[in-house]
């Protein structure tokens, strides 16, 4: 590309310096022509007056008075009725440029130049016009390589920008090049790689979203189905078949969430739901975990509780806040639930260390741990509470608290939710 930009404005230079450089040198030629012709002309007339105004003064006329008093410079042939005719200068060889007057006692004057003093003007003129061009083609050389370094280098990394984006690398250059349509092309190519990065993003957090909160649901239903198949008692493995049934059915709840958020984060279809349920329902689900480390998980707090939101997400959260304090924390792990104005609160907290002093405002962010977690649960959990319209928050740091609000269904004053005590 290159090499054709600085030949086609080469090309187009040539052109104009030739249409122009030979009609200027015929014009000049012609000019400096003429102006010798008149320079002939003047000196003839220039001669006969001196002629004139000798003859009528009866003064003498010879060439040297003629050559003196005239300056010429030139040839010259004076004519003057019955005298011998008087010669100023050496005759020019060759072609020559002649200059003719009539004096007024009828003597005439021949001026001649000879051309080659016209040739050798003309020759210095062309020369230069010959050296004008030639700076001029050497300037249009290099602006022609400027110009095509500063279109064809913007391409080129416009080519390579397309094939970062095409080889996964969804990154903006934000480079300009001070031409507006390439400029549009880097700005088209910036928004494309934008969109492409959010889409990879969207897609490596969806996939570590699914394999956080998928390996709860299958943890829980792998453990059921253990006991299904120890359990010899046909009404305990349909107890357990059924809460496997649950369980699974949890387990699509919690993709179809996944992929919905994916697409809408904010997509969340709040219903009025009892919270006890939902507590009740994660305590079971849990026991057994808890159980098996040696570890107890309980319940406190009002009775009759009902919120607005998913239950499913409600569900999700807990079951992260509970993991989280399987894997962090200590001894019994208590779920509270109050009244606060007009807001649902679900508390969870255990025994353990709490959440390290420098992790305490950055806890819910994600990749962000204590130990070498994912750092990815109360980061979902966060999300999905505010889909809801809720929020979840670390009411305290040691022990931990963490409080997951909810706004609350209106009710009348006689179905206010009672206190429940510790099981």
């Amino acid at each position: 590309m290159r090499r054709r930009l600085i030949t086609s404005t080469l090309a187009v230079v040539l052109v104009v310096i030739a249409v122009f450089g030979v009609s200027l040198v015929l014009v000049e030629t012609r000019t400096i022509t003429s102006s010798a012709q008149e320079s002939v002309d003047a000196e003839a007339l220039r001669i006969v007056s001196i002629v004139d105004s000798r003859l009528i003064g009866g003064e003498p006329v010879n060439p040297d008075i003629l050559a003196e008093q005239s300056g010429a410079k030139r040839y010259a042939l004076v004519t003057i009725p019955g005298r011998p005719s008087i010669e100023i200068g050496a005759r020019p060889t060759g072609s020559v440029i002649r200059g003719y007057a009539e004096g007024e006692r009828g003597e005439t004057v021949v001026v001649e130049e000879s051309r080659s003093a016209v040739t050798s003007e003309v020759g210095s003129t062309a020369l230069i016009i010959v050296a004008v061009a030639g700076l001029a083609v050497i300037a249009a050389v290099l602006l022609a390589v400027r110009q095509a370094n500063r279109l064809a280098s913007p391409l080129t990394d416009l080519a390579e920008t397309a094939e970062r984006l095409g080889s996964g690398d969804p990154r903006p250059r934000h480079k300009r090049y001070g031409v507006p349509e390439l400029d549009r092309v880097a700005d088209v190519l910036d928004a494309s790689a934008e969109r492409i990065a959010r889409m990879l993003t969207a897609e490596r957090r969806l996939a570590a979203d699914a394999s956080h909160q998928l390996r709860t649901p299958l943890t829980a239903l792998s453990m059921r189905l253990e006991e299904v198949a120890l359990a010899d008692d046909l009404d305990t493995v349909k107890e357990e078949a059924t809460i496997a049934l649950t369980q699974v059915e949890r387990l699509t709840d919690v993709v179809e969430r996944l992929l919905t958020n994916s697409r809408d984060p904010r997509s969340g279809s709040a219903v009025a739901f009892d919270v006890d349920e939902v507590v009740k329902q994660q305590i079971e689900e849990w026991r057994p975990a808890y159980r098996s480390a040696g570890r107890a998980v309980v319940h406190s707090g009002k009775q009759g509780m009902r919120a607005i939101g998913t239950p499913g997400a409600v569900a999700q959260v807990l079951a992260a806040l509970i993991e989280n304090s399987l894997m962090h924390g200590g001894g019994t792990v208590a779920l509270r639930t109050r009244v606060t104005g007009n807001q649902s609160v679900i508390e969870v907290t255990d025994e353990g260390p709490g959440v390290p002093a420098d992790l305490g405002a950055r806890i819910f962010e994600r990749a962000v741990s204590g130990r070498s977690s994912t750092g990815i649960g109360l980061a979902v959990a966060r999300d999905l509470a505010e889909a809801d319209g809720g929020r979840l928050e670390l009411l305290q740091q040691q022990p931990p608290v963490f409080a997951l609000f909810l706004s609350r269904e209106a009710r009348s004053p006689s179905d206010e939710p009672r206190d429940r005590p510790v099981r």
